[in-house]
């Protein structure tokens, strides 16, 4: 692969967003930085010759087309498309209203879709690319007060997985990213995370509790954000991406102790599922 590419970052006016386009101009890649507002995108990542700040509200489909027009129109190819744009419904499942669990798989997963479906005939005419979606510890481990958060990130887990196997006939390769706690803006309120507003009393209290348990630890997570940026460009650089990178000590060790977990349940009742198939003959 070329030394200098062509990126597509999504949610590149805040957070991981920002740093992701900064570490991969840093590298000497040309950068095609989307979010709703290119103007603050701008802003965000800092003037530079071979940066493209792009309009792209991921939920639009015909908006993502219009992106990839303008990235192949500005720079000729889009070799990296990073997958990170995405927000937060926080909430117990019936405190969660229909539309915002609906909202939530709109933005986290078909959002994604959207944009890879617009860039992956670009990259099957290169013969080339990279896909890195930026999924969660949540999209691997289901947590408290997550619920729709989880469903989304497990579906762009699911996603990612299956969705190797049709592009790589086309030299395209895939990467999941699944960090841990980082200092981003994914806790503020308004800017990223969605408190329920439903009130079923049974909740009252709990949801009471756990929102002032996240909204203290905005700012207190222990995950850099500029080093998770780094990392990805240094993976992406290598050629060589693995199929999922887990980001973070805490992703790891929850990681492990989750397969634990599963090893120990497949064990627990081995007997039983082999018991399942037709008996011989039959």
């Amino acid at each position: 692969m070329s030394n200098k590419r062509v990126w597509f970052v999504t949610g590149a006016g805040r957070g991981l967003g920002i740093e992701i386009a900064q570490k991969a101009l840093a590298a000497g890649h040309f950068v095609v930085a989307t979010g709703r507002h290119p103007d603050a995108v701008s802003k965000a990542v800092g003037a530079h010759e071979n940066l493209l700040a792009v309009a792209l509200d991921i939920t639009d489909a015909e908006a993502a087309a219009k992106a990839a027009e303008a990235a192949v129109r500005r720079f000729g190819r889009i070799d990296v498309l990073v997958n990170n744009a995405g927000n937060f419904y926080a909430g117990y499942f019936e405190n969660i209203r229909p539309d915002h669990f609906r909202a939530q798989m709109e933005t986290n997963f078909f959002g994604p879709l959207n944009v890879t479906r617009a860039i992956l005939p670009i990259m099957r005419a290169q013969r080339s690319g990279q896909i890195i979606t930026v999924t969660s510890l949540a999209g691997l481990i289901g947590q408290e007060f997550v619920v729709a958060y989880a469903a989304s990130k497990f579906a762009l887990e699911g996603w990612m997985e299956s969705l190797r196997f049709d592009v790589a006939p086309f030299g395209i390769r895939t990467m999941a990213v699944e960090p841990g706690f980082f200092r981003t803006e994914l806790l503020v309120e308004g800017a990223s995370t969605i408190w329920p507003d439903m009130v079923v009393e049974d909740y009252a209290e709990r949801t009471k509790r756990t929102i002032a348990a996240w909204s203290g630890m905005n700012g207190q997570q222990g995950g850099d954000p500029a080093k998770l940026a780094a990392a990805i460009v240094s993976l992406s650089d290598s050629g060589k991406l693995p199929l999922r990178f887990i980001a973070g000590p805490d992703a790891m060790a929850a990681e492990e102790a989750n397969l634990k977990t599963i090893q120990e349940q497949i064990d627990a009742h081995r007997d039983l599922s082999v018991s399942l198939m037709f008996d011989k003959g039959q």
